[in-house]
């Protein structure tokens, strides 16, 4: 058995760990979305139709707008789907410069080592990002954290735990 064999392999289950949570998130999210969306367009649309009671068909529409606000609010499916889909793409860079022997690995003395050492400090890296996503989900409660587009977002160019409120 090659050393290669279990930090290729650690690498290639994460890069699919992270590929697949990625995906799931992000269909979550643009579920939850969808739904939010069109029930948030059929509140002005309730006068125009004949409905019986559109007072109560108004008040479980917006039942439904806050129960999907709060359940995104919460799982932070738009701020994980990002932050797996860019470390999925950074592991696939790192695992290609190291096949081919390029970037940092082009002179290491023990390739091999640094990558282990580099992936492992990918994946510490993002955990710790989540860990802090979910604490400041967690402080604010159910309350959004909005930027000026709408959207609640992680501010991860300003480092891991602080979250912009523009």
């Amino acid at each position: 058995m090659s050393e290669q064999t279990p930090i290729l392999d650690r690498l290639e289950d994460q890069i699919n760990w992270y590929d697949r949570k990625s995906q799931s998130a992000q269909r979550r999210y643009k579920v939850l979305k969808l739904v939010q969306v069109v029930a948030a367009a059929l509140l002005p649309l309730l006068p125009v139709f004949n409905i019986p009671h559109p007072e109560k068909v108004a008040a479980v529409l917006g039942l439904v707008i806050l129960i999907v606000e709060t359940v995104q609010q919460l799982s932070q499916d738009q701020q994980n789907w990002i932050a797996y889909r860019s470390t999925c793409e950074t592991l696939k860079h790192e695992k290609y410069l190291f096949l081919s022997s390029a970037g940092p690995y082009m002179d290491a003395e023990k390739p091999l080592a640094l990558l282990a050492d580099r992936i492992e400090g990918l994946i510490s890296q993002e955990h710790a990002k989540w860990v802090s996503v979910q604490e400041q989900a967690a402080k604010a409660g159910s309350r959004p954290v909005l930027l000026s587009e709408g959207t609640r977002s992680k501010d991860l160019s300003a480092g891991a735990g602080s979250v912009r409120d523009d």
